[in-house]
């Protein structure tokens, strides 16, 4: 078995930090993050720079990541505006985020999950030579609505399938849902559709993400999002936890047995520039 593994520090590890990252760091971090084996990375993030403005220059950041070969990067968009930037942008890959709950969509995206997920459908059929993965945020618990139930989950699952989208990443945002609640929500939706593809999206709240990693591969999932360094979190979901931390995740494969094709040593060296990086950054005013 060979897991595949997206790390997301340039987008959701730096977007909860208080600090301004420049494009051309923020590169540099990318190049450090391949040279250690890396060959999935979440880049950018089309969104308002005035509501999330670390994650301002999306463009100039896309426009020079390492691509091309085995090395993929894809670009987050919350609606069809940000779809429509990161096309512009020159992204081939695009996770279209909804949440699954209410309250953090009218937090995150400023508007109901069916006007949510009706915007990003047009979206999608806009650009059929796109690569899209649903990404959605909040599937187990919301900061504001509570326990999610997978019926809930499911709808939007439904709603994205029916805009012929067939990869799901299913995100626990705040990092707080146990293993067991994960794996009743995964069986939901995986019952539903089966030709699907499903990954998990994991924060670490309680230290159980590797728990519900090895559930989740028992249960034949094999596809994880994770951050160098265990940077990240939601500006928009009070509470959320840091990312799965790469590092973590890689290490524990490896004992596992199960191979990455990342350089631990290396990966030491990307998560150093990570923090010298940040150190030098300018704070948010």
């Amino acid at each position: 078995m060979r897991v595949t593994l997206t790390d997301v520090v340039l987008r959701d590890g730096l977007q909860d930090e208080p600090v301004l990252v420049a494009p051309a760091d923020r590169i540099a971090i990318a190049e450090s993050l391949v040279a250690a084996g890396i060959r999935r990375l979440e880049a950018a993030s089309f969104v308002d720079p005035r509501r999330v403005p670390q994650m301002a220059g999306a463009e100039e950041v896309l426009a020079g990541v390492p691509r091309g070969g085995e090395v993929r990067c894809s670009a987050l968009a919350l609606n069809a505006r940000g779809v429509r930037r990161a096309v512009a942008a020159g992204a081939a890959e695009i996770t279209a985020v909804s949440s699954a709950s209410g309250g953090h969509s009218r937090a995150n995206a400023g508007r109901d999950v069916g006007s949510a997920l009706d915007d990003l459908a047009a979206a999608v059929a806009e650009h059929p030579e796109v690569a899209f993965t649903a990404g959605i945020a909040t599937a187990f618990v919301c900061p504001f609505d509570g326990d999610v139930p997978p019926e809930a989950l499911l709808a939007v699952v439904d709603r994205f399938a029916r805009a012929g989208i067939r990869r799901f990443g299913l995100a626990d945002t705040l990092g707080t849902a146990p293993p067991e609640q994960v794996l009743r929500s995964l069986e939901v939706v995986r019952q539903a559709h089966p030709d699907a593809e499903f990954g998990l999206h994991l924060h670490n709240a309680h230290g159980r993400a590797l728990s519900t990693v090895d559930a989740a591969i028992e249960a034949g999932i094999t596809r994880f999002d994770s951050a160098a360094g265990g940077y990240g979190g939601c500006p928009f979901a009070p509470g959320a936890h840091g990312n799965l931390a790469t590092e973590a995740l890689v290490a524990h494969l490896h004992a596992r047995g199960i191979p990455t094709g990342v350089d631990e040593r290396a990966l030491d060296d990307a998560i150093g520039l990570i923090a010298r990086v940040l150190a030098r950054a300018s704070p948010l005013t």
